[in-house]
């Protein structure tokens, strides 16, 4: 019982670092979000225009054919968003880290994004 209360409140903790991170930061149709969000097994990026509500791309691991490491799985998902947002002719983004801490496989996956042409 003591595994589920630490993971329980380990998420409270995160989905509270979101919010404060959300309430200075939005995306635009120039400029829109790039929301990244990581589960032990996988991971996701979505380009979301706040201004309209939609979101305009998305990318995710399971998309990708890579056997190997959850971080080389991330820059190939960074690599992917930034191929689908520039057939959107989108260039520049807002990166919302989800309340992840930027290192590891939200880090790589910014990298893959700017190797694919995003700025941030």
């Amino acid at each position: 019982m003591v595994i589920i209360k630490v993971a329980k409140t380990k998420r409270i903790r995160r989905e509270k670092r979101h919010k404060r991170l959300r309430a200075k930061i939005s995306g635009t149709s120039r400029r829109p979000r790039l929301s990244v969000f990581k589960s032990h097994r996988h991971i996701y990026a979505q380009l979301i225009n706040d201004a309209s509500g939609k979101t305009l791309a998305h990318a995710t691991d399971l998309e990708i054919k890579i056997k190997g490491k959850k971080s080389d799985k991330a820059k190939a998902v960074g690599e992917l968003i930034a191929k689908k947002a520039k057939t959107l002719k989108i260039k520049k983004v807002v990166l919302d880290r989800g309340g992840f801490k930027y290192h590891g496989r939200i880090k790589k996956l910014t990298e893959g994004a700017r190797e694919g042409g995003l700025i941030f």
